[in-house]
């Protein structure tokens, strides 16, 4: 089958980025099917970046099979946007869409459109493109719309919050299948009055060929200057939602107790990295590493093999707690221990699988605590290191993930040609 495929932020492993939608591509193409991912230009590629020619809208080009098709509207990168007001984005968002949708019809005939978020509105061109073409749209969601943005308090206009929850009423309907990344997802679309035969769960996965725990970290240990010391990593984006100012109190407590052999290591970017930083150096920390973006995903996998324990924290909130992170799914490929702050089905899975250990994100001394302990028991940190890795392997490797989302949208594709 052909499936168009679109991902405004699609990226190789060489982007900054997820790579969800990359590894779910090549391996379509690894079983004979046809993807053309329509993305936005410029976006990391192999090697060299890619920017379209002079005064064209969009290009086709093979990455390791994939018809990558980027075009001339939006950004590559979510972060590229932080400091952006709310009608800045919509504004950037609806170029995409509308660019996207004029491509799409231009392209060769699919057999099934899947659009994945975010954002919400990448599910405009989906919808139009499949209808346009007469084939089935399956929309992916990686948020309920807008409750994730409300509950995190990033979305407060009463007129936008009312628009966005009809365009998902309107997506939601018009999608033949619907992929949630999470079981909270999955009840957020339910209670939006979709039929729960029509949605199903593929959470985020383990790339356990890129992460794992015979991974040589050596050299990054040494660039981040850990020496001997204990180390925790979050790796991931700085954003409002990921409420790092968290780990930096549990720093801050780590220092009261004179607990001089843990450092925490943060790596990556976003819009309150700066305020971090500051925070930091305020308060006059010395257990606190910051570490920028790399690239390469290959690179963040030896930052992680460097570290003894990985972080998967955010903002804390009574009613979001249907978030589906690459870090944690990462974290577990790698074979470490997981210190998670997000009650609800992550919590309960890494507890479940004694693969680490839920943390109240109301506390920071529980984080710190939690970090002493693993410190202080390397037989611990090598049990739930172990369990991490068994459980990435069982349940939430790319391939057997990828397979679950093979089947829907050839599902859909063969319903659609029976009739």
């Amino acid at each position: 089958m052909h499936v168009i495929y679109l991902h405004q932020y699609f990226n190789t492993r060489y982007g900054y980025t997820g790579t969800r939608s990359y590894e779910f591509a090549r391996r379509l193409v690894a079983q004979g099917h046809r993807v053309s991912m329509i993305t936005a230009a410029p976006g990391r590629l192999p090697a060299e970046g890619l920017a379209l020619p002079a005064g064209r809208t969009y290009a086709e080009i093979d990455v390791e099979g994939i018809n990558v098709v980027p075009i001339a509207a939006g950004y590559a990168n979510s972060q590229a946007m932080t400091g952006m007001g709310g009608y800045a984005r919509m504004r950037t968002f609806m170029s995409f869409a509308r660019l996207a949708t004029k491509v799409g019809r231009q392209l060769q005939r699919p057999d099934v459109v899947f659009a994945t978020s975010t954002p919400l509105t990448i599910g405009i061109p989906g919808r139009d493109i499949a209808r346009h073409f007469g084939v089935p749209f399956v929309f992916e969601i990686r948020d309920v719309w807008p409750d994730a943005l409300v509950n995190v308090g990033a979305l407060r206009n009463p007129a936008a919050i009312w628009w966005m929850r009809r365009l998902a009423r309107k997506l939601y309907g018009a999608a033949a299948h619907i992929v949630a990344l999470s079981p909270g997802m999955k009840a957020g679309v339910v209670a939006a009055g979709v039929d729960p035969d029509r949605v199903s769960v593929i959470p985020n996965s383990s790339d356990i060929d890129l992460f794992r725990p015979d991974l040589d970290g050596s050299a990054q240990r040494a660039r981040l200057g850990l020496g001997g010391n204990f180390a925790a990593v979050y790796f991931g984006a700085m954003g409002h939602a990921n409420g790092l100012e968290y780990a930096v109190e549990a720093a801050d407590l780590l220092e009261q107790r004179k607990r001089t052999d843990i450092r925490i290591v943060l790596h990556g970017h976003g819009g309150r990295r700066t305020a971090l930083e500051e925070m930091v150096r305020q308060r006059g920390l010395n257990n606190v590493v910051f570490s920028d973006p790399v690239p390469d995903k290959a690179e963040v996998a030896r930052i992680v093999a460097a570290c003894d324990a990985c972080l998967t924290i955010y903002a804390h909130t009574d009613v979001e707690q249907s978030w589906s992170p690459n870090k944690m799914f990462d974290a577990l490929a790698a074979g470490k221990p997981v210190l998670i702050n997000v009650a609800g089905w992550l919590g309960e899975t890494i507890e479940n699988n004694a693969c680490g250990r839920y943390v109240d994100p109301r506390n920071p001394a529980d984080l710190t605590d939690a970090l002493c302990a693993l410190a202080d028991d390397p037989q611990l940190r090598q049990r739930q290191g172990t369990n991490a890795r068994a459980l990435a392997e069982r349940e939430f490797s790319r391939d057997r993930l990828a397979d679950k989302l093979i089947a829907i949208l050839q599902q859909a594709a063969d319903r659609r040609a029976t009739k």
